[in-house]
């Protein structure tokens, strides 16, 4: 049995209210509205993630004198950014929670449409849900697809730019420059146009919702010029 099988009650679930909408609006269009429901309903975690990264960059001065007074005494830097946290009543990790809520929401999507089912039979201009780029037949077929990929890369280049934008930022702060291995994370905005080349259509209508979702609410949650987290959403 495989370990997604564990979803299929949240899968079924999914299964049913595209469904239901796609009685009323094209089974595509149905897709992005119960992506952007779902997203909605993230939204006040999104919010709350942002104010903590906000308050952690506005630490992000004291975070690294902390580091040069404690240079090469980890205990006591340790302690004493546990202190700075919970003086300021902030996290570390305030970023994270958003990402690890969606992860199974992901999850769930994929899976419904990467297992056969009656939505992957239904059509984006005259383009089968279920299809696979690598199964793409006539111009048509490949102009759909092409316009998906288009999409996707756009919203991949923003997340990169914003994402090295915020590497610069932090590292103007902290007076030293990111670390090679960090420096690459900008790049993984393009994952989702690769990924989207592994999954039929209908994965891919999800994956430019919902990563068009994540750039425009960072854009919104951030629009007061405060500095963003350098890390990259995915999803």
């Amino acid at each position: 049995m495989s370990v997604f099988a564990v979803l299929d009650p949240a899968v079924g679930l999914a299964h049913d209210v595209v469904a239901a909408l796609a009685h009323v609006v094209p089974t595509a269009l149905a897709i992005v509205l119960f992506t952007v429901c779902v997203r909605l309903a993230l939204h006040p975690l999104a919010r709350a993630a942002a104010r903590g990264e906000k308050s952690r960059a506005r630490l992000a001065p004291r975070v690294a004198e902390l580091n040069r007074t404690h240079k090469g005494r980890p205990e006591k830097l340790q302690a004493a950014l546990a202190e700075l946290y919970r003086e300021e009543k902030a996290s570390p990790f305030a970023g994270c929670l958003p990402m690890l809520v969606q992860i199974p929401f992901f999850s769930v999507m994929y899976r419904l449409f990467t297992t056969p089912n009656d939505l992957l039979g239904h059509t984006l201009a005259a383009t089968p849900l279920g299809l696979h780029v690598g199964q793409a037949q006539g111009a048509g077929q490949w102009a759909v697809f092409a316009v998906l990929y288009a999409g996707l890369a756009a919203v991949a280049y923003a997340g990169f730019r914003r994402a090295r934008r915020a590497q610069a930022a932090q590292a103007a702060v902290g007076g030293t420059p990111p670390q090679p291995g960090l420096a690459l994370l900008p790049y993984l905005s393009f994952g989702t146009v690769l990924f989207a080349a592994l999954v039929p259509l209908a994965a891919g209508v999800y994956l430019l919702t919902t990563t068009t979702w994540s750039a425009v609410e960072r854009a919104w949650l951030y629009r007061d010029g405060a500095p963003e987290p350098a890390g990259v959403a995915l999803v």
